[in-house]
């Protein structure tokens, strides 16, 4: 993973800028692969100009929903390890899992982004009820699922099913101070340019407003949380303060520490990914 660079581009804000600039020119395809259609139907619904697809077991209808919010720092596309993490999910979940693919940072910020993916969420909870429906976010797209399900709270909507966030980015302020412990042992992420992809996000909003960084916000009257993290990871920093304020709201919260872990080990084509992977399909179906 190390040898993959990512840690050099986020280890300088104007690389990582750079790299965004460069995307803005010439955007990353976010379409699924041909390949997962022997495995799943795939269809695609564009909402208020969004590509929004629905992934569902070959052949089936199935009852339920999860709403899969991609990570990347808001600021990268959704990848391909990600479309083969939402394949296998609906699979073994046996669910039609939702992805809309979102504005990146940016021109999509939080005070649009955040209502907006609120907005599909509640036309997704008239059509099948919030019981039918989990909500699932990694990474980047795990703050913003926390943020969109706190929104949801605030407009009286019932909380849905399962709320799974794997390696969830709670605070982009980077001024965490186990950020510096675990930072030297993480092989993927660095403070320096996931804080400057985080302002790209917020924009006009301040670095503690809930949308961007929700460990701030609100967190009463959730519904059920699943959450991952792993120890070598810079986020496990914010999972770390969550338990606690999770508690102390009276949130249900099943937490699972990968000992050893890299950022978004659940989604990863490995044996550790594999386990997680059948805990988050057991906890939406």
């Amino acid at each position: 993973m190390t040898l993959r660079g990512s840690k050099r581009g986020f280890g300088s804000a104007q690389r990582t800028l750079d790299n965004v600039a460069k995307l803005q020119k010439k955007p990353k395809a976010f379409a699924p692969s041909a390949r997962l259609s022997a495995k799943v139907d795939i269809t695609r619904h564009d909402v208020n100009g969004w590509p929004v697809y629905h992934v569902s077991p070959k052949n089936l209808e199935p009852d339920t929903r999860a709403i899969f919010l991609h990570g990347g720092c808001y600021v990268f596309e959704i990848n391909p390890v990600h479309w083969s993490f939402v394949a296998s999910l609906a699979v073994e979940a046996g669910t039609t899992v939702i992805v809309p693919i979102m504005p990146l940072a940016p021109t999509g910020t939080a005070s649009v982004i955040v209502p907006a993916v609120a907005d599909l969420v509640a036309s997704v909870i008239a059509e099948v009820g919030a019981g039918n429906l989990s909500l699932i976010g990694d990474s980047s797209g795990g703050g913003m699922s926390l943020a969109v399900a706190m929104l949801l709270r605030d407009r009286a909507l019932p909380p849905v099913r399962r709320l799974v966030l794997i390696a969830p980015w709670l605070d982009i302020s980077g001024t965490d101070r186990m950020l510096a412990v675990i930072a030297p042992s993480d092989p993927m992420l660095a403070v320096p340019g996931t804080h400057a992809a985080g302002g790209l996000y917020r924009a006009e909003l301040a670095e503690d407003d809930w949308r961007v960084s929700p460990l701030h916000g609100d967190l009463a009257g959730l519904g059920p949380i699943t959450l991952f993290s792993g120890t070598r990871d810079i986020v496990h920093a914010d999972a770390l303060r969550f338990l606690p304020l999770a508690a102390a709201a009276g949130l249900e919260v099943d937490y699972h520490e990968g000992a050893g872990m890299l950022h978004n080990y659940p989604i990863l084509p490995m044996p550790e990914g594999d386990a997680a992977r059948v805990e988050i399909a057991a906890a939406i179906r």
